[in-house]
């Protein structure tokens, strides 16, 4: 016979508060479970942390300092959105980001850039330089020198004999053949090359053979931005079972830990991951809709109307010519539709001199609202600053010249988003996931379904709390008790509230 249950929703979560005490309902006994318990306290203890939480990385400074800083000052890890923007831009940052009192919960971005592989090194250079020791690295389809250079720079041998990295690597995933060179140590072709070059000694080298790539390997799914559009449940546990085999070869003094990313957006989704295993939960969609994100009011207006099925894939600004995609919102803008539409012309057509005369004229009046020619000149200049290589290409080569024109549109409409350009709003590239959308609906009728109440470490903590609430209640149905659906829920609570929830 199952136990009996309390009849009510209220009686329920008296029962089950506070969370870190042991709760008796009848004969059932649920064990504590708080939020600071969640996921790998490894991960917790490795980056000085209280909660195995952290915000991802949004290109562009979309994940602000501002962001990336509220998470810390709540024992969060918040990492900077680099990707797009100028060393000097990101210089800047870290300069602020080091005088922040919780600086070491902070981390760079580092995106994979085969188009501008000399702004890679540029950036990877900079965080070495200026001793950025913990990166988040995107979009890699394959592993890079620099990304190897920066990892492998200042390994140390431990008393133990182990080796210690303190360049510390988190990589976000999508597929098994790219976790697999992170999850690996350093290729010795790179090594070889480093030592070559002089970066590194033979010593050195020795000793990158017994780390991984990365830390931390965030199993991302389908997410805003950058996505393969993998499904959570299959995508998570195919990665930690990668993991173990990898770890079984390699015997690595600290085994990689796998993080959960793409839909953790509700206590609900936060607490599957980390009933399958995740180390850690990161979150993105959801922080750019926040008030401290780099990007307009309008957007966050425009995400917090979003459901789960406004969203579109359209081709991305930085891997426009390999047919690579990024998921964007599709309520309210027609980007998706548009940056589609070019890449169609870019893979049809040798150069813009080429495109039938209507195609060129609809291009000019409706996507860039200048001549072809007025967007390139703008487009070299860009780039014989960003990179010179770039532009010289273009002059040579016109499919080359047609590429950098329509990347202008891509790049640009993601910078008429974030400064909020009204006459633009219809060209808004925003990254999103599904997550958001059910974010909005979890928010729905409490104080979160105000944009200006979104507050990052507000969220994070209502997340990890209700993981930790609803953790508690599977428990209960564990041993065979019956819980109305109303009782398996966990509303938005003010940060006032939620320290008193935790004590």
């Amino acid at each position: 016979m199952n136990p009996p249950m309390p009849a009510g929703l209220d009686t329920l979560q008296d029962s089950l508060f506070p969370l870190g005490e042991t709760a008796r309902i009848g004969e059932i006994v649920v064990p504590p479970c708080r939020p600071e318990h969640l996921g790998d306290p490894d991960f917790r203890e490795a980056h000085g942390l209280k909660y195995a939480y952290a915000g991802g990385s949004m290109a562009n400074g979309i994940s602000s300092l501002r962001l990336a800083g509220s998470l810390a000052q709540e024992g969060m890890l918040g990492f900077f959105g680099a990707a797009g923007l100028q060393p000097d831009e990101i210089e800047k940052t870290i300069d602020q980001a080091q005088a922040l009192p919780k600086s070491t919960s902070i981390g760079f971005n580092i995106i994979n850039s085969p188009n501008e592989p000399n702004l890679e090194a540029a950036v990877a250079d900079l965080y070495l330089r200026r001793g950025v020791r913990l990166i988040e690295a995107s979009a890699y389809l394959d592993l890079s020198l620099p990304l190897v250079r920066y990892r492998v720079k200042g390994l140390q041998r431990l008393p133990t004999g182990d080796v210690f990295a303190v360049n510390r690597v988190a990589a976000k995933v999508s597929r098994v053949e790219v976790a697999t060179r992170f999850m690996s140590p350093p290729p010795e072709s790179f090594l070889r090359e480093l030592v070559n070059q002089g970066d590194i000694d033979a010593e050195t080298a020795r000793m990158a053979e017994a780390v991984p790539m990365a830390d931390d390997i965030t199993a991302e799914a389908d997410s805003g931005g950058h996505t393969d559009n993998r499904p959570a449940i299959t995508l998570l546990p195919t990665m930690l079972a990668l993991r173990d085999r990898l770890q079984e070869k390699y015997c690595f003094a600290r085994p990689v830990r796998v993080g959960a990313a793409g839909g953790i957006a509700t206590p609900t989704a936060a607490a599957a991951a980390f009933a399958m295993g995740a180390a850690y939960v990161m979150t993105g969609s959801i922080n750019q809709a926040c008030v401290e994100s780099g990007t307009s009011e309008a957007v966050r207006t425009m995400l917090a109307e979003a459901g789960q099925a406004d969203v579109a894939m359209a081709p991305a600004a930085d891997m426009f010519e390999l047919g690579v995609k990024v998921q964007v919102l599709k309520r309210g803008t027609m980007f998706a539709m548009r940056a589609g539409k070019l890449y169609d012309i870019y893979r049809t057509n040798e150069s813009l001199e080429a495109l039938p005369v209507a195609q060129r004229a609809t291009l000019e009046r409706d996507y860039f609202r200048a001549p072809c020619d007025d967007i390139w000149r703008l487009t070299r200049e860009y780039f014989l600053k960003r990179d010179p290589a770039q532009a010289e290409r273009g002059e040579r080569d016109p499919k080359h010249k047609m590429a950098l024109v329509f990347r202008w549109y891509l790049g640009q409409a993601s910078r008429w988003a974030n400064i909020g350009e009204p006459d633009r709003k219809v060209d808004y590239q925003v990254w999103c996931g599904p997550a958001m959308g059910a974010f909005n609906e979890w928010a729905k009728g409490s104080f979160l379904e105000d944009p200006s109440e979104r507050r990052a470490a507000v969220v994070a903590l209502n997340i990890m709390t209700g993981a930790a609430y609803l953790t508690r209640v599977h428990g209960l149905r564990c041993q065979g008790a019956r819980v109305e659906p109303r009782a398996a829920a966990f509303a938005p609570r003010r940060i006032e509230d939620l320290r008193k929830l935790l004590g």
